[in-house]
């Protein structure tokens, strides 16, 4: 599977985000806090819910997703925050931007499952994309 590599840092990136997203949840201040609250609350929740999806595709081609802190840290290029009070730019920024770096690697996942015809991974990957896309005009909106 030529894909490993990136799937193993696409889910690795999606246990970091579960944690980091929560941070942001739990610290997040400001005016509009309520309505960040519940975004990220969501956020997480989507992030693990594809967290075990991508991990259930390694089971289903007979291989082992990365199950340790350890090698998630290692294979995770979403860097994590110290924990502090975040103001709502703060946290839509880091949002965005990690949802940015999600985008562009669900499409190379997917680019390249295409080619070797597993269309199982590309279309998850399609609706990864998908939600993607849709997050980041609601981000580029709430920064306005």
């Amino acid at each position: 599977m030529k894909n490993k590599e990136n799937l193993d840092r696409y889910l690795s990136n999606l246990a970091v985000l579960v944690t980091k997203t929560h941070n942001l949840h739990w610290n997040v201040v400001g005016q509009r806090f309520m309505a960040v609250h519940e975004f990220t609350d969501k956020l997480y929740n989507y992030y693990f819910e594809k967290f075990d999806e991508v991990a259930e595709e390694f089971k289903m081609k007979g291989q082992y997703p990365l199950a340790k802190l350890s090698d998630y840290l290692k294979h995770a290029t979403v860097k994590e925050i110290d924990v502090k009070d975040f103001t709502i730019p703060e946290v839509i920024d880091s949002v965005k931007a990690d949802m940015e770096l999600m985008l562009a690697d669900a499409k190379k996942i997917r680019e390249i499952a295409v080619a070797e015809d597993d269309f199982t991974i590309s279309n998850l990957m399609e609706d990864h994309v998908a939600y993607y896309v849709k997050q980041l005009w609601f981000l580029n909106a709430m920064s306005k």
